[in-house]
């Protein structure tokens, strides 16, 4: 089963495509910090507005020529809250992706275990029909020599041989039910497996139940109420004094009066100071505890939705287990009967339809036995997939 596993976190496109965000938002964190850095930029402008004949730019305006090489510096005052507030956020976008990465390897895990078991299932069933098959024609063969002999009637014979064939149907249908399975396996898997494939017993260990609190598909709610807090933290930084330092130095003249000693630098500030906004900020803020009255409201839900399932499902597993001993107990019973029709059978005593109707309680409590296995193996699959807290 592991091989299914990994082919399908290995082909699955989503998975690649979240991982690139992930690294993406990695990346992002970068280039805000490099953005808080110093700015330089080097700067080079030539500037020609001749004057023909006195037609020409007013050279009050136009100064007749230009020419400047600086190189400009900026930077963004601001203070630690702000900055942490901003990589806050991006590191929050990243949390959430890489929740939903969890999330997606869980939901693939679950599917290709569940296709797995029910494959599995079905070619373990095609396997012991196969054998009871080979039982019943070896029966066949020993009716029909007694019937030759007259021992047991023609009827009787045509009964039992009507079974068989019954019974080749369902192996028949058996078999390409085990085939389709397999191609959908292979469908989500992304591999290309034929039947004659020998699948092993599936593994399944029932993780320890958790709490919801626990589960990776609450911890989506823990990051959605912090970054819900982080925003109402950048509402407030979005009101706060801001500062932009500026500074230049280099060459910038209009050539017309001792070009050479037009060298020179400046430096300045820009300040915001926000004032009024038509009342934004008080709009914003009640959005915000809106969004998060609304992100509490499902992680509740989710808590009680989650106990509830997890009490049910443990339910189910629990009476599937009982369902199983009383099939075992059937079994046995009809395995007894079985061999006493055996033995009756060769000596020319046996009750043809008699026979006929426990093979089929026979065949019928095998199949119940083999479905119960596989609800067993599914509901397991189901409560590990709730039950996974990988951090």
């Amino acid at each position: 089963m592991s091989f299914f596993i990994e082919k399908a976190l290995l082909n699955t496109a989503l998975l690649n495509d979240l991982n690139n965000q992930s690294r993406s938002l990695s990346i992002d964190s970068l280039l805000y910090k490099a953005n808080l850095k110093p700015q330089l930029t080097a700067n080079l402008l030539g500037y020609y507005a001749p004057v023909i004949n006195n037609f020409g730019y007013d050279t009050a305006i136009s100064n007749g020529q230009n020419v400047s090489a600086v190189v400009g510096f900026s930077q963004r005052i601001f203070g630690k809250s702000q900055k942490n507030n901003q990589l806050a956020a991006i590191s929050l976008l990243k949390d959430k992706v890489d929740i939903n990465t969890k999330i997606t390897k869980n939901d693939i895990v679950k599917a290709v275990r569940l296709q797995y078991i029910v494959a599995f299932s079905d070619n373990n069933q095609f396997l012991n029909l196969q054998k009871q098959f080979g039982l019943l024609n070896s029966e066949l063969e020993i009716l029909k020599k007694f019937t030759q002999k007259s021992i047991y009637k023609q009827t009787d014979y045509l009964l039992f041989l009507s079974t068989v064939k019954q019974q080749e149907l369902i192996l028949l249908q058996m078999k390409y039910q085990f085939e389709n399975d397999l191609a959908v396996l292979n469908y989500l898997s992304g591999t290309n497996e034929k039947a004659a494939i020998v699948l092993a017993q599936p593994e399944m260990e029932l993780k320890p139940l958790l709490a919801p609190e626990s589960s990776i598909y609450n911890q989506q709610f823990e990051i959605d109420s912090i970054s819900i807090q982080n925003q109402k933290e950048n509402i407030a930084n979005n009101y706060k004094p801001s500062v932009l330092l500026l500074a230049d130095a280099g060459y910038n003249s209009t050539l017309i009066a001792q070009p050479y000693k037009n060298f020179g630098s400046s430096l300045g500030f820009n300040l915001s100071i926000p004032i009024y906004d038509g009342n934004q900020r008080k709009l914003q803020t009640t959005k915000n505890a809106l969004a998060l009255e609304t992100s509490r409201a499902y992680k509740k839900q989710f808590e009680r939705q989650f106990k509830q399932q997890q009490e049910q499902l443990v339910l189910k597993l629990s009476q599937n287990e009982m369902i199983n001993e009383q099939l075992q107990t059937q079994l046995k019973i009809n395995k007894t009967l079985l061999d006493a029709f055996n033995k009756l059978l060769v000596t020319g005593n046996a009750s043809i339809p008699d026979f006929v109707i426990s093979l089929a309680n026979s065949l019928s409590i095998t199949n119940t036995i083999a479905q119960n296995n596989t609800e067993g193996l599914l509901l397991i699959n189901e409560l590990n997939y709730w039950n996974t807290n990988e951090k």
